[in-house]
């Protein structure tokens, strides 16, 4: 497993250098369109309603249109609050952004009469079309895109989430709603739909949206199946952002039992988010650990109500020659480092594959990989190791059907051959009839294919 451990300690360090790399924070603006509906802010993103976007990414050296850093960064979409502009959030985005996240800030509807549905579609068009262009080669951040995505806002903006995240074309991975008003249309009915992990931040002292009118029927409305409402001990509704006249004065005249810094409440909502953005959009496995100790901090109050449990790295054991868990779940057995391939069951036959070192990984809903220990076979005989006979495949290339032929050796075991393409993908499971067999390949696309039994290649398919 040397060479697996090297791999995964590399990647390891990889993702902890990128969560821990200060980049810079680079600024492009950029308009995209919808052209399905009309209205919205800025011209050049085409026919249909223009979105201008003030997007913040991890750069080699800070300013405007400058170079995409060597990172691979998730997506944050972000809703701002009632008649408050992008900017009231540069203490958000210079925080995560030197971390490796990309952010993306729509301006439109920031008058006093916003159209909550346009916006919340609007950061759902703004996160398809940014994560799309990802893949163009033209595009600034061509290739720099993890996979991962979030829609997160504050106010009416994290209302506006929950219109988002329930739209049936968003791919969002994580939900995070920073003092969400109830909109029009009902942000808490939204929750229903939304079914993705999504996290609320309240203020125990925010009167412009009481918790118990606005942040509290959203959470208990959420489908999520991981789901945490925070409540910051004497925070404000206004405090998650910076000093904003439109904002503060709202505040001002609405009351509230405030007793915390806007600075203490940053600091609040930064140790949550860290772990939290870290688990969900870096793929930090162990992440999970730390954001579950925030859960007992003394200056918030928490309720969770989650399903997912963070699994124990698998235990194996060798009994004769057969090498087991007790684990169940999604399971690959390696070899020397090497998947076999189909070896997806509780235990592997060490008397197939023969002399060396077995383990397991166990891959959970989440994406977090956990590798077993090590167990080495290193006295099986020859004897003890079934043989595989001398197979021929022909015609090379074919359109029909090949004879799958063996010659020598015992074929009792090979009951089953599987055949994986160039991508490593069991794309077909053959029943072994007698020594030799017709295997019809019509159905198979035009490629070439490699015919296994156990973790050893057999010979290839060439399909015309």
């Amino acid at each position: 497993m040397k060479m697996k451990k090297l791999t995964l300690l590399l990647a390891l360090c990889c993702a902890a250098s990128s969560w821990a790399q200060p980049y810079a924070i680079g600024h492009r603006t950029i308009t995209y369109n919808d052209p399905s509906r009309t209205g919205g802010y800025g011209s050049g993103g085409g026919p249909g309603r223009q979105i201008q976007c003030e997007i913040y990414y991890p750069a080699t050296t800070s300013g405007d249109n400058v170079p995409f850093a060597a990172v691979n960064a998730p997506v944050i979409s972000f809703g701002h609050g009632f008649v408050m502009s992008w900017d009231a959030y540069t203490n958000i985005w210079e925080h995560l952004v030197p971390q490796g996240y990309v952010m993306i800030f729509p301006r439109t509807e920031g008058s006093i009469s916003p159209v909550h549905a346009d916006f919340g579609k609007d950061l759902v068009v703004i996160a398809n079309r940014f994560t799309a262009d990802c893949a163009d080669n033209a595009f600034f951040a061509y290739n720099h895109w993890n996979g991962k995505q979030a829609v997160m806002g504050h106010s009416m903006g994290g209302g506006s989430t929950l219109l988002a995240a329930s739209d049936p074309t968003a791919a969002f991975d994580l939900l995070v709603g920073l003092a969400p008003a109830e909109t029009d249309p009902s942000a808490i009915s939204a929750a229903a739909n939304v079914n993705i992990p999504a996290v609320i931040f309240s203020g125990s002292g925010d009167a412009v949206t009481p918790p118990q009118d606005h942040h509290i029927p959203i959470f208990q409305g959420l489908a999520s199946d991981c789901k945490q409402f925070f409540s910051v001990t004497g925070g404000a509704h206004c405090y998650f952002a910076n000093s904003n006249l439109a904002c503060d004065f709202g505040e001002g005249s609405s009351g509230g039992d405030i007793t915390i810094s806007r600075e203490e409440q940053h600091d609040i909502l930064y140790d949550g988010l860290d772990p939290l953005f870290d688990f969900y959009l870096m793929g930090n496995c162990n992440s999970w650990t730390d954001y579950t100790l925030y859960f007992a901090d003394s200056r918030i109050q928490t309720t969770t109500s989650c399903s997912f449990v963070l699994p124990a790295a698998p235990t194996i054991s060798l009994n004769g020659t057969i090498v087991s868990t007790a684990s169940t779940g999604d399971l690959q057995w390696y070899l020397n480092g090497t998947a076999l391939p189909g070896e997806t069951g509780m235990s592997v036959n060490a008397s197939v594959y023969g002399n060396g070192t077995y383990s397991v990984v166990l891959t959970d809903g989440s994406g977090c990989a956990f590798e077993s220990n090590e167990i080495t076979v290193s006295d099986l005989s020859a004897e003890e190791t079934i043989g595989i006979p001398q197979c021929s495949v022909y015609p090379i290339p074919a359109s029909d059907w090949v004879t799958i032929a063996f010659k020598g050796g015992d074929v009792s075991h090979l009951t089953v051959l599987k055949l994986v393409n160039l991508q490593g993908v069991v794309v077909d499971e053959i029943q072994l009839e007698s020594q030799q067999m017709k295997y019809c390949i019509s159905d198979l696309a035009s490629g070439v294919y490699y015919l296994f039994s156990a973790n050893q290649a057999l010979g290839t398919i060439a399909v015309k």
